[in-house]
């Protein structure tokens, strides 16, 4: 099969080739899928830089990167049912410790981790539910039900934000989002009921003012290390901080006292080893936004398998407007 590879650290176009790699036959509990698209992630391009503290070479002889991608079962191991056999899929955690992920013709995964996509999503749309779709469910329902709460989003015009938005909207909650003055109107357009200035010197006072005083009640963080301060004043007493992400400052200093006299619980996720139940809730929110048409996530563009250097190359770049995908 024709795949994407690399077996050293270092600049996409330099490590990353085409190549062909031989199909892995399903094993007992296995399938294997006839990808469509891979969906490239921050975190792929991240790997394959070798940029992670205290890692010096690919944990494999050969990797094939990436985690999201969607495609048709074409054949299944022992005590699977044969009847996937056909079935449209997407995948999750495809290339997470495992040396083979989705920027190939084929992706061999626990039968689980090939989820049945549902007829009226799109296997574009499939491609990015891995990483952005099942952040974006989790730290936003993760909790359980938003009706009638308010919902800070953090970095709204972002993958995940993007998403964040929509879920929460659909949820029945009053969503207040941040972002570039340039991306206003498509988060607004995302569900938004506030847009803010990231960047407002006022911030914490506008996001004070529109909740009356009280705070949000749940805030969905991108750059949980550089807001923190911030999420110490706006967020309510016993409200929940839902953090993915930190890359300005992996080291945050927190404000304790603030933290503690309002008894703010932090979450960090990791959506790559989210357990079953959570999982299993978040797959299904995705699902069923994406059927009632609450839930569009944004595709900024499809490239095909060759240009996998290219892409990795885009979607570390500013200024992207959705997921970015391999045609295989």
């Amino acid at each position: 099969m024709r795949a994407i590879t690399y077996n050293e650290f270092g600049v996409a176009d330099q490590v990353l080739s085409l190549r062909d790699v031989a199909a892995v036959e399903p094993a007992a509990g296995e399938v294997r899928v006839a990808l469509k698209f891979s969906g490239v992630n921050p975190s792929d391009a991240k790997a394959r830089s070798g940029t992670r503290p205290g890692i010096l070479k690919p944990p494999f002889d050969v990797v094939i990167p990436h985690s999201d991608g969607s495609g048709v079962i074409e054949a299944v191991g022992a005590g699977v049912d044969t009847s996937r056999i056909g079935q449209r899929v997407w995948i999750w955690n495809g290339q997470w410790q495992r040396a083979f992920g989705t920027a190939a013709e084929m992706i061999t995964v626990p039968a689980e981790q090939a989820v049945a996509l549902p007829d009226a999503v799109s296997f574009e749309a499939g491609a990015t539910l891995g990483i952005p779709g099942l952040t974006a469910a989790h730290t936003v329902f993760g909790g359980g039900d938003v009706t009638g709460q308010v919902l800070l989003i953090s970095g709204g015009a972002g993958a995940v934000g993007h998403n964040a938005v929509q879920l929460a909207k659909w949820g029945g909650a009053t969503v207040i989002a941040t972002a570039s003055p340039s991306a206003f109107e498509r988060v607004k357009a995302a569900g938004a009921d506030h847009v803010l200035d990231y960047r407002a010197p006022d911030l914490a006072a506008q996001i004070m003012a529109l909740t009356d005083g009280k705070g949000v009640d749940r805030e969905v963080e991108v750059e949980f290390g550089a807001n923190i301060a911030l999420l110490a004043q706006v967020v309510r007493a016993n409200g929940v901080i839902s953090a993915y992400g930190s890359q300005i400052d992996m080291a945050p200093t927190l404000p304790f006292g603030p933290l503690l006299f309002k008894a703010i619980t932090i979450d960090i996720v990791l959506i790559y080893i989210l357990e079953a139940a959570p999982r299993a809730v978040a797959i299904s929110k995705l699902h069923d936004a994406m059927i009632a048409g609450a839930l569009t996530p944004a595709i900024h563009q499809i490239m095909p398998l060759a240009d996998a250097a290219k892409a990795h190359e885009r979607v570390m770049t500013a200024g992207r407007n959705g997921a970015v995908l391999l045609e295989i």
